[in-house]
């Protein structure tokens, strides 16, 4: 009797009152009558009681009907059916759809969003309803049709952003789980990946399958250069998608993953270049080397992240710095492992970003920046291992000037810079020799400044003088000991106790 009531209320009944067994159409019929309906509504009103009253039909129905064939179209009556289920499905999520920007430069603020929660709830309700349906039938590939959208949209409004608010977060978050409940899927990333134990192609291992082919099949026709800034949500949508995705999966899916993000990561927004280049990191670890050489993929990734060296936002700067590290190994050996003879090889883009960034940390003056390049440096130095020979001047030059300037209250440059130190006497010591004198004197002197600075801690102070004294002795070994007769000249009358008891622990061992 309440399908009947439904049927009479939706006007899809030929009777005038509703009867108690009426006879009712194909599935199909009654799917594409809804969708004309609500793309028809006129106010949000209208759509809401509208999609209230298509989740009732989806509680109340049975579900063998819901998804049954058209008797007079058996051997299409599949593919008609997923079509007439996804149109319904487009229709649903299109009456929460976001507003868009009128071009590429702009963006809407909060109040162009007012009412997107208030109709994205109703929506998710209808969805997870639906959901229900598809997930206690034995139609598999009727379900993966609808999972690609229903995913997206609930990826759009779980996220804390200007177009959500508590209430369509929680019911957007349900929908993702009754989405992952319907198909058996673990978590999100199985959702999106699949599960490669079990047959994808029969109808059995249907579940099995990812949908990721089918989500990007949804962002792509938004995620083109000209129309990927129109809404905001598609790029979020996109990363959350990219970075739930691992190898092997990801790379049969490289030629649609990687233009986005290089478009991500070239935009002039800092909060889109940094998600671009999250996103390119993500690639770069997550996908085969040979893969990524193929077709020239890793040298305009390499030229798209160098570029990003020359600019002066710090957060942008510490995630192209550790891209760039990773992406280094895909390209060329690291001149560590090259031994000895790395020294006099050619020049490669490791030389080419470590010279850069030596540059650059020469002159800058930004304490944001200067901690961001100090704490990448040592994984630079490590990785050219005796290859850093090739730029000891400025190594030298920026090892004396960070040393000079004090970082409270965690001293990160000055550790940082004492490890590159160490790392470079280490890998290059037969080259040291001539620089001692200079190093050896800042060297000294930062342990009497940090002896008599006051407002370090305890824990930063004996790591500055652990560190200082380690170098002290790495470049006494540099010179076969002859650094200590000079050492042990030291006394109280120009330093303190605390300086002179460092320096005992130098002229006792000496570290080759």
């Amino acid at each position: 009797m309440e399908l009947s009531s439904l049927l009479h209320d939706l006007h899809l009944s030929s009777s005038e009152k509703p009867l108690p067994s009426p006879p009712l159409p194909p599935i199909t019929e009654l799917l594409s009558r809804l969708q004309e309906k609500l793309i028809g509504a006129s106010s949000d009103s209208d759509a809401s009681g509208l999609i209230g009253r298509v989740e009732r039909l989806f509680l109340t129905a049975d579900p063998d009907w819901l998804l049954s064939l058209d008797p007079s179209n058996e051997e299409g009556g599949g593919a008609e059916l997923w079509s007439a289920y996804r149109s319904l499905i487009d229709a649903l999520i299109g009456r929460a759809a976001l507003p868009l920007c009128e071009d590429d430069c702009g963006s809407l603020t909060p109040a162009a969003y007012q009412g997107v929660p208030a109709r994205a709830v109703p929506v998710c309700s209808a969805l997870r309803a639906l959901l229900g349906t598809l997930g206690n039938g034995d139609r598999t590939g009727l379900l993966l049709t609808a999972a690609p959208p229903v995913c997206v949209f609930a990826v759009t409004h779980f996220q804390d952003q200007a177009w959500t608010n508590s209430s369509s977060r929680a019911a957007a978050q349900s929908l993702q789980e009754a989405l992952l409940r319907a198909g058996s899927w673990r978590d999100s990333a199985q959702l999106l990946m699949g599960d490669g134990s079990q047959d994808e192609e029969g109808e059995e291992g249907g579940r099995s399958r990812g949908i990721l082919g089918g989500v990007l099949d949804v962002l792509q026709p938004q995620l083109t250069k000209d129309s990927w800034q129109r809404c905001e949500a598609v790029k979020l949508v996109f990363a959350w998608t990219l970075l739930q995705v691992t190898r092997p999966s990801l790379s049969p899916h490289l030629p649609r993953l990687l233009p986005p993000s290089l478009l991500l990561s070239d935009h002039y927004r800092p909060e889109n270049c940094m998600l671009g280049v999250r996103c390119l990191h993500h690639i770069v670890l997550n996908t085969p080397a040979a893969d990524l050489r193929q077709f020239n993929r890793a040298e305009v990734v390499y030229q798209a992240l160098f570029k990003h060296l020359y600019t002066t936002e710090a957060a942008v700067i510490q995630l192209v710095l550790s891209c760039l590290l990773d992406l280094l190994l895909v390209l060329e050996k690291p001149p560590s492992s090259l031994g000895p003879s790395s020294a006099h090889r050619k020049p490669c883009r490791h030389d080419d970003v470590l010279r850069l960034v030596l540059t650059h940390m020469e002159a800058e003056h930004k304490v944001a920046l200067r901690r961001v390049y100090a704490s990448a440096l040592p994984g630079y130095i490590d990785r050219m291992g005796v290859a850093v020979c090739r730029h000891l001047r400025r190594v030298e030059r920026v090892v004396l000037g960070y040393l000079e300037i004090r970082d409270p209250p965690e001293e990160t440059n000055r550790l940082r810079i004492l490890e590159v130190l160490e790392k470079t006497t280490r890998a290059a010591w037969p080259r040291m020799g001539c620089r001692v004198n200079a190093l050896l004197c800042r060297l000294l002197r930062l342990l009497v400044d940090v002896c008599s600075d006051s407002d370090l801690s305890d824990s930063v102070r004996q790591q500055l003088m652990d560190r200082t004294a380690l170098c002290v002795k790495l470049l006494d070994a540099c010179l076969h000991g002859k650094l200590q007769p000079l050492l042990r000249q030291v006394d109280s009358s120009c330093c303190s106790p605390d300086v002179l008891a460092c320096l005992a622990t130098v002229t006792v061992t000496t570290e080759r």
